[in-house]
């Protein structure tokens, strides 16, 4: 008796439900993925904490408004050009550069501003800086 061998079959693992599946996947995450394209910065300024100290005699001050605009010991300046502050500064300081020198600026003051009066007295000399707040009425 003569039997007829059965021929073995390559056996194939087929992928196509495989990739199926993964690609389905990859829609489901594109399609429930969020994008947003927000490009505003929200800054909350520091409020003062501190005990209030006297303004000492002879300081330098400068005071920073809302629209960039300066006034040292008082004195509006007439323009905003540094070299107009720097001179100002040095006027009021009569050349002690060792004064206190105090900067005062508004919530609102320009960042611009308020850096090159730091600038103006760093290159003046002055070491004794302060920087000074309202205290928010609660």
């Amino acid at each position: 008796m003569k039997f007829k061998r059965q021929s073995n079959a390559a056996v194939d693992v087929n992928l196509t439900p495989l990739i199926d599946v993964v690609f389905l996947l990859l829609i489901f995450f594109m399609v429930t993925t969020t994008f947003t394209d927000k490009t505003e910065l929200a800054i909350d300024l520091p409020d003062a904490k501190g005990q209030l100290q006297m303004q000492s005699q002879g300081a330098v001050e400068v005071v920073v408004t809302q629209r960039g605009e300066y006034s040292v010991n008082g004195k509006k300046l007439l323009n905003t050009q540094f070299s107009t502050l720097k001179s100002a500064i040095e006027k009021i300081s009569e050349g002690d550069f060792n004064k206190p020198f105090i900067i005062t600026a508004d919530a609102q003051s320009p960042h611009q501003a308020v850096v090159s009066v730091m600038d103006a007295a760093g290159q003046l000399g002055f070491t004794n800086l302060s920087i000074t707040s309202i205290q928010p009425n609660e």
